[in-house]
């Protein structure tokens, strides 16, 4: 766990507005590939869902407990919850049905795990995973799936959608380990 990112949340937690700011200026383009690659490309929607983000961060900050995960996994499962709501909620629904979704666009920044935030054109850990493994990867984190909902989709078992789901998450943690 990085030291300084740690101390950087906690004095957030404080209500240091500098300490906000840097972690906006440290953090921001990192999750906001994450929310653009949850929303489908949709630049607009991803921009303003960022700020959402970075006012749950501010309100949340207390919250954050150390010992259950790094800072940057728990501001990340701020941006995917809040991205995903916004890709579930009425309007949302409404606005991709009148508009034609914008083109893929991958995030500017891959988390690779240990606190490392590596260019996404360099190293993309899910270009390395199996197809199958990949898919249900994308299907959960960047479509808010449930795994009940990918074995719906897929047709595939509920059993296959989770041992697959271990399995792909097991081969994560493999890559990440060889790319450091």
């Amino acid at each position: 766990m990085s030291t300084s990112d740690l101390l950087l949340l906690q004095r957030v937690q404080q209500r240091d507005l500098v300490a906000f700011a840097q972690l906006y200026d440290n953090f921001s383009g990192a999750l906001y590939g994450t929310v653009l690659r949850v929303l489908q490309g949709k630049k607009a929607s991803a921009q303003e869902v960022l700020e959402v983000v970075f006012i749950n961060i501010w309100i949340q900050a207390a919250s954050y407990d150390p010992s259950c995960g790094r800072p940057f996994t728990w501001m990340l499962n701020i941006a995917r919850s809040t991205a995903i709501d916004r890709l579930h909620s009425a309007d949302m629904q409404t606005a991709s049905a009148n508009c034609p979704p914008d083109q893929h666009i991958d995030p500017p920044v891959t988390y690779v795990g240990q606190d490392h935030l590596v260019r996404a054109d360099r190293v993309n850990v899910l270009q390395g995973m199996e197809p199958e493994y990949r898919e249900i990867i994308e299907m959960a984190y960047y479509q808010g799936l449930t795994q009940q909902e990918i074995a719906v989709r897929t047709s595939i078992s509920l059993g296959s959608v989770k041992s697959r789901t271990r399995a792909a998450l097991s081969a994560m943690r493999a890559l990440v380990k060889v790319l450091h």
